[in-house]
């Protein structure tokens, strides 16, 4: 028997289109070691640590006449400097030039006829560095607890303990061919009736029904839609149609800094980076001339750890991820207010019944996390415009040095893909005591996508100050305790 796709991975395959690949991007910033690490270094590296994520050998092949949903096959012509490729900036190699070519390299979809990856060295940096540029489809990773190639290349330590190397004794199975394909698509349906019904509903788009069947949340996904098709998502600048072309730009933050600004405002490190967000957003629109009162806010999704009450806080796979419908106060100008209404909310809509559950996220939004950084947010068949205006993803990370092939990892930048009419994501995590943020905008609708980057760095600058000065911040009323599950804050893995 072939190993099919679930439904929902195949619903992600039939809902990407030019405008909108559905990858999940990041970049890594690496000090070159000591003799370099050239195009052949990381090819070796790469290969070494394939028989630790074997789907990444693996191809998609559909079935003929969409009779099943497609299957993962071996890729008997697999060539992994296909994938590992190589690149570089001209001089002076400035971060604005390789923002440019991550942007670039992100628009561009990934080939669906080989496996669903492509990582990219580039030379050239400033400062004696280099950057590897990763792009992994979420159908090829699709669990919590999934890794990608970008994660296994990376150690502890310049040069890793001395472990065993993973035996690599893979051969690809030769492919079943058209005729096997449709035969055991006929004896499925024959077996189990209702996977036709699942198909045909994936093959034409209708995700919210095969979702909710597969993951047992038609309910909660009618719930949601019905809650959110009451009150809409606000009209925004940051919603249009969107085309090919994006603009990728960053902003960094001080992990202890916004340890500082939480001591005194209270609420999670998750809070400030969302108030920071705001106010970022507030400024911006500002700048564009929209108009801003008290009551003007943007909706965000916002995905965050949800876990027991036994779950160790330290281990990044325990417990579940789970997803707000936030609405972010852009109206509200004191930045101390902001931090304690969107304390409260997020309080409020994880114990009140506003979250979004992992599975029931899928089926509204097609989130799912790839990877460890759980990095990645996508909207299905043009729903973002009514449920909302774009996508916070905040996730820790390790806060000690990593090294790639004795490479010291200096910056990690996550690229989370747009959605149908979604001009705007941004994606933020943590590393060895700096946040660092990710914005990928489409290129047009959002131009001055470079200009929010700057701001979100002088809202931190703001809470900084305004935090070392003047009177506590408002309490707002406590929040209902949930009796069995509490939130995590993102970048800084604690409350």
């Amino acid at each position: 028997m072939v190993d099919r796709l679930t439904s929902l991975d195949a619903s992600f395959l039939y809902l990407e289109d030019p405008d909108t690949p559905m990858h999940v991007a990041g970049f890594l910033v690496l000090e070159s070691p000591r003799g370099g690490l050239d195009h052949e270094d990381l090819v070796e590296l790469v290969s070494s640590r394939l028989p630790l994520v074997p789907r990444f050998r693996q191809k998609v092949v559909e079935v003929p006449g969409h009779l099943a949903n497609p299957a993962w096959v071996d890729d008997p012509d697999f060539d992994v400097t296909y994938h590992v490729r190589r690149s570089a900036l001209p001089r002076p190699g400035t971060e604005e030039q390789l923002l440019d070519l991550v942007a670039r390299l992100t628009a561009r979809p990934l080939d669906h006829h080989r496996p669903l990856w492509e990582m990219y060295l580039v030379e050239g940096l400033a400062d004696d560095r280099i950057a590897v540029v990763t792009k992994t489809h979420p159908a090829l990773v699709d669990g919590l607890t999934a890794i990608d190639i970008g994660q296994v290349i990376l150690d502890d330590a310049p040069v890793p303990a001395d472990r065993p190397a993973p035996a690599d004794d893979w051969r690809p199975r030769r492919p079943p061919g058209p005729v096997a394909l449709v035969w055991e698509a006929v004896e499925e349906a024959v077996q189990r009736p209702t996977a036709v019904l699942d198909t045909v509903r994936t093959a034409t788009g209708d995700l919210r029904a095969t979702a909710g069947r597969l993951l047992g949340t038609a309910g909660s996904v009618l719930t949601a839609l019905a809650r959110t098709t009451v009150r809409p998502a606000p009209t925004s600048p940051l919603n249009g149609p969107i085309g090919r072309q994006r603009r990728v730009a960053v902003a960094r933050a001080d992990l202890e800094q916004l340890k500082g600004v939480r001591r005194v405002l209270g609420g999670t490190v998750n809070d400030v980076l969302l108030a920071t967000v705001t106010g970022a957003l507030r400024e911006w629109l500002l700048s564009r001339g929209e108009p801003v009162v008290g009551s003007t806010s943007v909706r965000a999704l916002v995905p965050v750890s949800v876990r027991p009450d036994d779950t160790d806080l330290d281990d990044p796979t325990g417990g579940v991820v789970s997803s707000l419908l936030l609405d972010l106060p852009v109206g509200e100008p004191n930045p101390r207010v902001r931090v304690a209404r969107i304390g409260y909310a997020m309080r409020g809509a994880a114990q009140g019944g506003q979250s979004v559950g992992a599975g029931t996220l899928v089926a509204l939004s097609g989130f799912a996390p790839p990877t460890l950084h759980a990095l990645g947010a996508r909207a299905a068949s043009g729903l973002s415009r009514r449920l909302f205006n774009l996508v916070v993803t905040n996730v820790p990370g390790p806060q000690q040095p990593l090294y790639a092939s004795g490479a010291r990892m200096l910056e990690v930048f996550p690229v989370v893909p747009l959605a149908r009419g979604q001009g705007l994501a941004i994606g933020l995590t943590s590393y060895d005591g700096t946040v660092y943020f990710g914005l990928n905008a489409d290129r047009d609708s959002v131009s001055d996508v470079d200009v929010l980057a700057d701001l979100i760095e002088q809202e931190v600058a703001d809470l900084v100050e305004t935090t070392t000065q003047g009177p506590p911040a408002p309490q707002p009323p406590p929040a209902r305790r949930a009796p069995t599950r509490r939130t995590r804050g993102g970048a800084a893995g604690g409350d």
